[in-house]
C-alpha cells in the first residue's frame, strides 16, 4: 500500500544585482509573514495557477516583494544583474525592499530566510562569471568612458584589484566589444585617458577570465 503523494508547490526566487554607491549590490527584503517573519531573503513567491515561471518571476520583480517550510517546495532562481536599478518597493508578502552590499548579506547567511544563503551565493558568483564571458559590463558605464572606468566595475563586482595594463591589452583584444570615440578625458594628473563607447558584441571573445594569467 502507497503512502499518500504529497503536493509540491513551485516558487521563484530573484537574485537581482546592481552597482550603486561603487559596491556591488543584491535586493532583499523583510518578510512581512511567516515563516520566517522579519527575516532577510531574496524576492520571491509562489507560481500562481496558469501562470509560467518567466512569468511568475516578472510579477515579483514588479512587486519587489520564498522556500517554504510547510511543505514540499521546488524553487527556480532567476538572476538579474543590471546598472540604474530603481529604489526598491516592498510587495505584498514584503515589510521592507532594500538594496545592500553583496558582502553584508553573505555576511547574514544565518539571519537569511529559508536556504537563501545557499541560492545567494551561487547566484553571485554566475554573476561574476557573466563579466568573463559576455559584454555586460560596458553597460554600467556611462558614454563615453574609459578603460579605467571599465575596469573598476570588473573591480567592483569581481572584489578584487586588476592590473591596469594587462586588464586595458585584454578589453581592447576582445573583438568587438569596444569601439574608440577619438575623444580623450582630461586628467588631473597624468596623460588623458581614451575614450570609448559599446561595441555590438555580446559575447566576449576571447573571454576575460578572473583566474590564472588571463588579467
Amino acid at each position: 500500500m502507497h503512502g499518500r503523494a504529497q503536493d509540491v508547490s513551485v516558487t521563484v526566487d530573484l537574485a537581482i544585482f546592481t552597482v550603486r554607491d561603487d559596491e556591488l549590490q543584491v535586493l532583499l527584503i523583510t518578510r512581512g509573514n511567516e515563516p520566517y517573519l522579519g527575516a532577510p531573503a531574496l524576492p520571491g513567491g509562489y507560481v500562481r495557477a496558469g501562470e509560467t515561471l518567466d512569468e511568475a518571476a516578472r510579477r515579483e520583480l514588479s512587486e519587489e516583494t520564498d522556500r517554504d517550510p510547510r511543505g514540499r517546495v521546488i524553487t527556480v532562481s532567476y538572476l538579474a544583474l543590471g546598472p540604474n536599478m530603481p529604489d526598491p518597493t516592498a510587495g505584498t508578502d514584503a515589510r521592507t525592499a532594500f538594496w545592500v552590499p553583496v558582502e553584508t548579506a553573505l555576511s547574514w547567511r544565518a539571519k537569511l530566510a529559508f536556504d537563501h544563503a545557499e541560492i545567494l551565493g551561487e547566484a553571485l558568483e554566475q554573476a561574476r562569471s557573466k563579466l568573463e564571458y559576455t559584454t555586460v559590463a560596458a553597460a554600467f558605464c556611462a558614454e563615453p568612458f574609459s578603460i579605467g572606468d571599465l575596469r573598476h566595475v570588473y573591480e567592483t563586482v569581481w572584489g578584487v584589484t586588476l592590473d591596469p595594463s594587462n586588464f586595458r591589452r585584454k578589453v581592447t583584444q576582445a573583438r568587438l566589444f569596444l569601439e574608440s570615440t577619438g575623444e580623450r578625458r582630461r586628467a588631473e594628473m597624468g596623460r588623458p585617458a581614451a575614450l570609448y563607447r559599446r561595441g555590438p558584441a555580446r559575447l566576449l571573445s576571447p573571454p576575460l577570465l578572473r583566474h590564472g594569467d588571463a588579467i
